[in-house]
């Protein structure tokens, strides 16, 4: 069963990468005006909405990891501008990858024992969060692409099918 799950996280973390690239492709074509617009949302615009993505990643990247992250809150503006967050982006989806591609079976029963970003001990089971760290992701990317339908820009469709529909031609 576990390889199964693997299998899925594997997927998870490719297809991650896919609808990330697709979603800054069509926010790269806003003006910077509409890109940093303040809108009614919980970040407070799309540029505060994908750099709070590459926020958690980068903590849970490091968690996994038994790395620091560097990251004090989780609206921790940790670029200024588009292109540097795309540039980040895309060296994060690869280390997800490259961290997702390296486990095995075994590593999914284990447990994580961490500290969250309320300061609170935690420990959890490191398949469920996986599950949680793939979920965020796909949630803010909804308020993104939410946010996107706001502006005279077209949302990419970025469902998990459509990936797996390109990935087998």
């Amino acid at each position: 069963m576990n390889n199964k799950i693997l299998s899925q996280f594997r997927i998870f973390a490719h297809y991650n990468a896919w609808a990330n690239e697709h979603l800054y492709a069509a926010c790269e074509t806003l003006s910077e005006t509409d890109y940093l617009k303040t809108r009614d949302s919980f970040f407070g615009s799309i540029h505060m909405t994908l750099n709070h993505i590459l926020v958690a990643d980068r903590v849970w990247i490091a968690r996994f990891t038994d790395k620091q992250s560097g990251i004090s809150a989780l609206n921790q503006e940790l670029y200024a501008e588009f292109n540097g967050l795309h540039v980040a982006r895309q060296a994060e989806d690869a280390l997800i990858i490259n961290y997702i591609e390296s486990l095995d079976e075994s590593s999914l029963i284990g447990w994580l024992e961490y500290t969250n970003m309320a300061g609170e001990e935690q420990a959890d089971e490191i398949s469920i969060l996986l599950a949680h760290f793939f979920n965020h992701q796909t949630h803010h990317r909804g308020q993104t692409h939410g946010l996107l339908s706001q502006t005279d820009v077209i949302p990419p469709s970025i469902d998990l099918i459509y990936f797996l529909r390109e990935m087998n031609g």
